[in-house]
Order: structure tokens, then C-alpha cells, then sequence
């Protein structure tokens, strides 16, 4: 039977270039001159450190700017609040999202079992596999998935006849 995954995953190493190029500009940007911002990595979490909040805006501009160049969808962004640390500096923790979690693969099931597609969704973890008798159904599940789910990047894999 033919088979598909739904998935929500992100290039660690895009990311990472992306980071680079952030702190490249802004070490390099006249309205940053003298100031101690940076953009710092570990895994799937981003923190920013600037001297004020309207510093921290400007660096997440730039940042989306270049993820997006580098076809990571800024959707996956979950802002944190924003911090103050000693005297005026500040700092933002960006947590890049990966994986569906158990509330958006519940709505992706629900969505696909109200369709009335002949198809079956069946949560594994972070994936949603879906199956069906035929390939056309299962490309229409993708098209409603797409039209219907906004709000989170999803991407389509593993498509198995």
C-alpha cells in the first residue's frame, strides 16, 4: 500500500551557516559598532545578547532575513522573551522547532480521519504516516494537509508505492 511521512525537520548545518552570516554582518554593520551583540548556538536553541531590546529586533530581522535565504521556513522560530542581564544589556532565547509535536500530529490525524479520504494516519513518534490504497488519495491528503495546516512548516517524505 502506498505510503507517505509527514515530518517537520531542519537543517542543523543551514542554521549554523546562517548563524555565521548573522554575526559576520553584524560585527561589520555601522549601527552595531561598539556594542557586544552576538548571536550564540547550541543544538536547536538561539540566544541573542545585545546591549538593548531595539538591538535584539534589529538581529532578529537580519536573522530571518538569512534563514530564509538559506530555505530554512521562519515559521520553526518560537521567540522567547526578551531579558534583561546585568546593567542594559538583554538577551532572547530562539528556539528552532523540530519534530511534530503530540497536539499538531492530533490535529493532522483528526483533520485527515474527518476528511472522509480513504486513507489512515498513524502517529510514530515525531512523524505522522499516512496510508492509503491509492497514490492519487494520498496526494489529495497532501493538498488538503497544505491548505488546511498554516501556522508550521511540514514537509512531505518517504512517498512509497
Amino acid at each position: 500500500m502506498p505510503t507517505f511521512d509527514i515530518v517537520s525537520e531542519v537543517d542543523k548545518q543551514e542554521v549554523k551557516n546562517a548563524i555565521d552570516q548573522v554575526n559576520k554582518e553584524v560585527g561589520t554593520r555601522f549601527d552595531f559598532k561598539g556594542s557586544d551583540t552576538k548571536v550564540a548556538q547550541a543544538e536547536y536553541t538561539l540566544i541573542i545578547y545585545a546591549d538593548d531590546e531595539f538591538k535584539i529586533s534589529q538581529v532578529v530581522d537580519i536573522l530571518r532575513t538569512k534563514l530564509t535565504k538559506r530555505q530554512i521556513d521562519v515559521r520553526c522560530l518560537e521567540m522567547g522573551d526578551i531579558e534583561k542581564v546585568g546593567g542594559n544589556k538583554a538577551k532572547q532565547q530562539v528556539i528552532v522547532k523540530t519534530g511534530l509535536d503530540a497536539e499538531l500530529a492530533k490535529k493532522i490525524v483528526r483533520l485527515i480521519k474527518d476528511s472522509k479520504l480513504k486513507t489512515q494516519a498513524n502517529i510514530q513518534g515525531d512523524v505522522v504516516r499516512v496510508t492509503g490504497a491509492k497514490r492519487d488519495v494520498l496526494q489529495e491528503t497532501i493538498q488538503l494537509i497544505k491548505s488546511t495546516i498554516k501556522e508550521f512548516p511540514l514537509q512531505y517524505q518517504n512517498f512509497r508505492d
